[in-house]
């Protein structure tokens, strides 16, 4: 009996060793070998900025799904990398220096990479092509060069694509336009040139390409889920009744600073827009929405815009029609909403105007500025106009004796 209960109590404590080495192995071996070797690289390839302690706590001797920035999935076995967040997210954060390895592709389950702002520079790897579970890529305000590359138009599942604030050159890959899940394309503050591939992507409803070399004309057909487009300050050409007149869903359009021509869709103006910013083109014709405009703000300055006023943009906040050819009367209507502080902002220098129907007793708002000087008439002794507006109170008679006429 005694070497009976002798053996059960060892076998017992055998059975419990097992179990206790189990649970070792199963704490300690979690992660999928190859995404435990890309994780290392991906940390010699980068170091914290002064101030920031991000890879304090990246200690290969423990288990890398507790590293800050690094999420697993868990019920993966092995488990899988599914989020790389390097850098510390919070506002004001020092960055990363260095480059990012190529070994970012071996992580075959990553959804989600971004890089907080730093000093991360060097090319983007071809390799995160490889990552074909991607939904979410966001490299912004870091200094990475060279060109975008192509094998980014393989990732079908991409939602976000964000590479703005960086030094990228080159073409916009032709490919990316067409992924199916696109819904935010950022590419803003880069030297990207040459043309706008075709852009077909349904789910789009963010096109940010502003402060690029961008050049050409728009393409044809843009998909009308777009909800907000920044173009700006890129060489960009051509008419852009037809594309704009089939988005109607536009809460924000920024097209100012380039080179486009043509007429602008009466339509458009009844868009929900809260921002429309067309101004330093080259655009022509008259203006004529088709209701009342409710948008808060609309530049329209530094165009080649002709006719009269129309009185629908009375009920705009914050309203630029400056260095235009503008003529006739300013809109009755316009000066009842300057008197009752409706409108923040009229600027309607540098135009061809003849008159405006305020009584010079009239006291205009601290809270208004009104511009009006360089028409074809005196003008208010109240208006107050920035500096870029110039000190020439009217136009030459000579070029305003065909108007009076």
């Amino acid at each position: 009996m005694g070497g009976g209960t002798r053996a059960t109590a060892t076998v017992a404590s055998f059975l419990d060793v097992l179990i206790l080495l189990s649970l070792t192995t199963m704490s300690t071996a979690i992660l999928d070998p190859l995404d435990f070797l890309a994780l290392q690289s991906i940390r010699k390839s980068l170091e914290d900025m002064p101030g920031s302690t991000f890879f304090s706590s990246w200690d290969f001797t423990s288990d890398p799904c507790t590293f800050s920035g690094v999420l697993c999935d868990t019920e993966a076995q092995p488990n899988k990398v599914v989020a790389l967040n390097l850098g510390d997210a919070r506002a004001g954060s020092p960055g990363l220096i260095g480059r990012l390895d190529p070994s970012i592709g071996r992580l075959s389950s990553l959804a989600e990479l971004t890089v907080v702002p730093g000093r991360v520079f060097g090319t983007i790897p071809d390799s995160i092509g490889q990552c074909k579970q991607l939904q979410f890529l966001g490299i912004s305000r870091n200094y990475l060069s060279g060109p975008i590359p192509d094998a980014l138009a393989g990732l079908s599942r991409l939602q976000t694509l964000d590479l703005s604030y960086n030094l990228l050159s080159g073409a916009i890959p032709a490919g990316l336009g067409s992924l199916p899940l696109l819904a935010n394309l950022i590419f803003s503050r880069n030297k990207l040139s040459g043309r706008i591939p075709p852009i077909s992507s349904p789910a789009l409803t963010r096109l940010d390409l502003r402060r690029n070399l961008l050049t050409g004309p728009l393409p044809q057909r843009l998909p009308p889920s777009i909800t907000y487009l920044s173009l700006s300050w890129n060489n960009l050409s051509g008419n852009v009744d037809r594309v704009l007149s089939r988005l109607q869903r536009l809460n924000y359009l920024d097209l100012s600073m380039n080179r486009f021509t043509g007429s602008i869709p009466a339509a458009m103006f009844g868009f929900p827009i809260t921002s429309l910013q067309l101004q330093r083109n080259l655009f022509t014709g008259e203006v004529a929405p088709l209701d009342q405009v409710t948008i808060p703000t609309v530049d329209l300055s530094y165009n080649l815009f002709t006719g009269h006023i129309s009185p629908l943009f009375s009920s705009v906040q914050n309203l630029y029609l400056n260095n235009n050819r503008f003529t006739g009367q300013v809109p009755g209507s316009f000066v009842d909403r300057l008197l009752s502080s409706g409108i923040q902002i009229l600027y309607l220098q540098h135009n061809y105007l003849t008159g405006i129907e305020l009584n010079p007793t009239s006291a205009i708002p601290l809270t208004t500025s009104l511009c009006i000087q360089y028409n074809c008439m005196i003008p208010p002794s109240q208006a107050t106009c920035p500096l870029k507006a110039g000190t020439q109170k009217t136009r030459p008679t000579s070029q305003c004796i065909r108007l009076r006429g």
